[in-house]
Formats: C-alpha cells, structure tokens, sequence
C-alpha cells in the first residue's frame, strides 16, 4: 500500500496543489495550527471530504510521522455523472451504468471494473465514502480496465439516483429481498444497475428509490454469490438484450 498513500500535513498540500486525484483523506480528530488549516481550505476549494478520525486508525497506514493526515492518491482520475450522463445521451448512446454502494474488498471493486469494461457499461458510480480504495491492488485485478472506465465519485448516492430517474434512466437495485427474476427486466432502456455492499448489501435510501428490485435464481443451498459473480451475471443478461436492440 505504500505506493497508494502520502502523508504529512505539506506533502498532502504540495501533492493537491499539483493536480493529483485524491480518492480518500483521514484527518485527526481536534488537529490544530495553520498547516491544517492551509489544507482544510484546499480540501474546501476542491470538494474534497475528509474523514475525521483517531490517531489510533492513522497510526494502522503508517508508524512514521504521518502530522495527524494521511491521503489516498489514485492514478484513475474521477468524474460526476451530472457532466458525464449529458455526454452519453449526445453521442447517441443509450445509457449503460453500474452503480456500487459501498463495495468495501479491493479485488471484488477490481473484479467488477474490469466485467462493466467488458460488457460495455458506460460509468461506474461510487459513493465518496465507504467504498473501497481505488489503489494498484484494484488496479491490478482489474487488469487495467480502471484506466478504460469513467469513474463518478458521489456524494449521495440517493440524490444520485434522483437525478438519473429525472434524466430518464431506469435504476434496478439487485437484492435478494426482489420478487422479480434479473432476466425479465428491461435492459435495452436507459439504465443502471445497482450492485451493494458484500455483507449488508444495498443501503435502505437507494432500494426505497430505486424503480425496481432483481435478482439471481439460487437453486442450491448456498443462498448467497461473490458480488462480482453475482454483477458479472447481471451486466452480461444486459449487454445480450442490448446486443439485440
């Protein structure tokens, strides 16, 4: 991980400054003096959320003098859906997006990254918190397919989908607690998909807005697939209907 992270109050500054995307920012809780606040104006300017946390979670990424913040840096640069869903409806497209909430495992968030490429999936939209780190282990296990996929970083994922349903997109939130079969819903419409956190799954603001719930059948006694098993299954019904559109 040394590689995916920086820290120190000046070089976390200086690496901003110069343009790096920053997926994640901890900050110690009751930091003081002008450094801090020299960067907690930056992080203002740049919408950048940090997250407030104890010394104790800082010292866990690193034993050296970390000055009370550490950062995440990414090599994948991030968007917002509002700019990017504009440009897909103009090149005559018709809107395919994965939507993750709150993907915590790094390789499940790679796995999935490189399926969405593959299938065609135009973005995928992640929350600005709670998600897994966008560092060279995902990277790696998506094979590359991160540098190949607009990425929109969220700050609601709820809102979010308000503003696609208002766009004219259809959102289907997969979720065990479905009536509905995931291959006998519409993919060929605008759509996303919405795929949810490995043990809690979907967050109750996103299902209660979602247009409609999915499913996997599961006719063995296990009851439950890998996320990114259960999204490649998904993603591909989609791309086969559309492949017939």
């Amino acid at each position: 991980m040394k590689d995916d992270f920086i820290f120190g109050l000046r070089p976390v500054i200086e690496a901003i400054d110069a343009g790096k995307t920053v997926d994640k920012v901890f900050l110690q809780n009751g930091l003081q003096g002008d450094l801090y606040y020299e960067l907690k104006d930056l992080l203002a300017k740049y919408k950048i959320r940090p997250n407030f946390v104890p010394v104790e979670k800082l010292n866990r990424f690193t034993r050296k003098n970390h000055q009370g913040v550490v950062a995440f840096i990414s090599d994948v640069p991030f968007h917002s859906i509002e700019n990017i869903l504009p440009e897909i409806f103009e090149s005559g497209k018709t809107p395919f997006l994965l939507i993750l909430d709150r993907l915590t495992d790094v390789r499940n968030f790679g796995a999935i990254c490189r399926t969405a490429e593959c299938a065609g999936v135009d973005a995928i939209i992640i929350p600005e918190k709670g998600g897994a780190p966008m560092n060279s282990d995902a990277i790696k296990t998506s094979a590359g397919a991160m540098y190949n996929i607009t990425i929109c970083k969220e700050k609601n994922l709820g809102h979010t989908v308000d503003f696609l349903q208002q766009s004219g997109v259809q959102v289907f939130s997969a979720t065990e607690k479905a009536q509905k079969l995931y291959y006998d819903v519409d993919f060929t419409q605008p759509c996303a998909i919405v795929m949810g956190n490995e043990e809690t799954g979907i967050s109750k603001e996103v299902l209660h807005h979602s247009d409609e719930k999915i499913k996997l059948p599961m006719e063995g006694k296990t009851q439950s697939l890998n996320v990114s098993v259960a999204c490649g299954a998904i993603l591909y019904e989609a791309t086969r209907q559309r492949l017939k559109m």
